[in-house]
């Protein structure tokens, strides 16, 4: 209870107040506007935290973060375009109220949804934090190399199988990512690799440098070589509020569809897209009138917000606890956790539970600032929507050069980021997935440097499984991808009878 204390204590300071609830609104409006999303805001953003405080820069993304699905609602439900890309679910049944009227009830629906799961997800993580604190830190006896490594060696196959109708490209860009990360000096035995006597590739390539080019300058590079768009003026009317009681009516729904995203968000490589589905397809098995789904359902908009926004705080988890992200955004605050000296990992239980949390309280402290903030100016907020693409695009791409000089005054990083932005403009032209390449990088460099480590150990293969966790996790991996193959096979059984 005095980690609680404290890290309440450490969210009371200004420029940590300042900096959540810039991140709150700041993620809200970017989240309203298409094309932007949380990813590409935050990598604009990383440059900016090496100069402030760990926890301010930490509060700072994750206000993005948890605060960007609510404002991706507005364009899904209002001109059927998601604001953010898992806001996609939205559109089916948001837009379709919309075109009933019922434009504010849906977003009344939206927000209510969206704030349960936030708070089931944080809620769940806080009472965990709070029970079992004491005990968490005999995580570090149960984790060693080996058992980081095959919990990454698990991230990595579930990213890949999240991929199911691009697995080949998610394998290949994964292991293209995984590459680029071997580029450098190796840490543990100080072996230059992959470098051509080039200089700047001794420390290997800046994380930070590849996510604002793989994010950032593609996006802004398609926003600009494409047109602009004309979105249709949808009517708002009616209030915001009459809509926050019906959310009692599913219970049944919003209780599963949080407990969806919460689960999902913790198993690395999964997330928000995997959480929907399940969501949307238990609360039409729930639902009277199935039909309906896509036509206008409350349930079916209730399934997808709720299950979006548990995802966040859950996401958390595999981060703190075993150092591995589950998605590109948890790996870009990974970096945050780097530079500010700290471990991700079984030991942070021991040594910074305050700091624990106080993220976990700042998440849910972002759930009630956005909406408080919704509710009075959804209005002024819809009117993002109308904002042109190539002003966008032409935004972001100043944004992100300057924020890329920033870190080292380097050019050279420009031209790096420029390289790596031309790269994902290819993959985002060739509808390919930016999230295999970013998490090959971040994942490879664990893989290597867990088994490099533990290579002392090492005599046999089987030597990287006689521990429990690292057997456990094995076993999870062959089922996993055992299962995949089976339901493979079955699927191609339907479709060819």
């Amino acid at each position: 209870m005095d980690a609680l204390a404290t890290g309440l204590d450490n969210l009371l300071e200004v420029p940590v107040l300042i900096a959540m609830a810039i991140g709150a609104i700041g993620g809200l409006i970017i989240g309203a506007v298409p094309g932007i999303g949380p990813a590409i805001a935050i990598a604009i953003l990383l440059p900016a935290t090496v100069f402030l405080d760990d926890l301010v820069s930490l509060v700072l993304l994750l206000g993005v973060y948890g605060s960007s699905m609510y404002g991706g609602a507005i364009p899904a439900i209002l001109i059927n375009t998601p604001g953010t890309p898992v806001n996609a679910l939205t559109t089916y049944d948001g837009y379709s109220m919309t075109r009933k009227g019922d434009a504010a009830r849906a977003l009344s629906l939206a927000y209510s949804s969206s704030f349960f799961g936030g708070c089931f997800s944080i809620t769940t993580a806080l009472v965990c934090l709070v029970a079992f604190g004491p005990h968490l830190q005999d995580l570090g006896a149960l984790f060693g190399q080996r058992d980081i490594f095959m919990a990454a060696v698990l991230g990595s196959v579930l990213l890949i199988l999240a991929h199911r109708r691009t697995m080949a490209i998610a394998t290949l860009l994964f292991g293209i990512g995984f590459l680029i990360s071997m580029v450098g000096r190796q840490s543990t035995r100080g072996i230059t690799r992959y470098t051509f006597d080039i200089e700047y590739l001794a420390a290997g390539f800046n994380l930070i440098v590849v996510i604002v080019g793989i994010f950032a300058l593609s996006q802004a590079l398609n926003l600009l070589t494409g047109k602009d768009a004309d979105p249709p003026r949808a009517r708002l009317t009616g209030g915001l509020f009459r809509g926050l009681a019906e959310l009692r009516k599913f219970p049944g729904v919003a209780a599963a569809s949080a407990g969806y995203g919460t689960v999902m968000g913790i198993i690395p490589g999964v997330g928000e897209f995997v959480a929907q589905f399940f969501s949307y397809a238990t609360a039409r098995g729930l639902s009277d009138n199935p039909a309906q789904f896509g036509h206008g359902a409350p349930a079916g908009l209730i399934a997808s917000e709720t299950a979006n926004n548990a995802v966040p705080a859950a996401a958390m988890i595999p981060l703190l606890a075993l150092g591995v992200p589950g998605e590109a955004l948890t790996a870009m605050m990974m970096v945050v956790f780097f530079d500010a000296g700290i471990k991700p990992g079984p030991d942070i239980f021991e040594q910074n539970p305050d700091f624990l949390f106080s993220l976990f309280i700042a998440l849910l402290c972002v759930n009630l600032l956005v909406v408080s903030a919704l509710l009075v100016s959804t209005r002024a907020i819809a009117r993002m929507v109308l904002v042109p693409n190539r002003f966008l695009g032409a935004l972001i791409l100043i944004l992100a050069f300057v924020g890329v000089f920033s870190i080292r005054n380097s050019f050279v990083d420009c031209a790096i980021a420029a390289a790596f932005g031309f790269l994902g403009f290819i993959l985002r032209r060739l509808e390919w997935p930016l999230v295999p390449l970013v998490l090959g990088m971040v994942l490879g460099s664990i893989m290597v440097d867990k088994l490099t480590a533990g290579a002392g150990k090492i005599r046999t293969w089987t030597d990287l499984v006689d521990r429990p966790v690292s057997g456990f996790l094995a076993v999870v991996v062959v089922l996993v991808v055992v299962a995949t193959i089976i339901s493979m096979i079955l699927e191609r059984r339907r479709r060819l009878a």
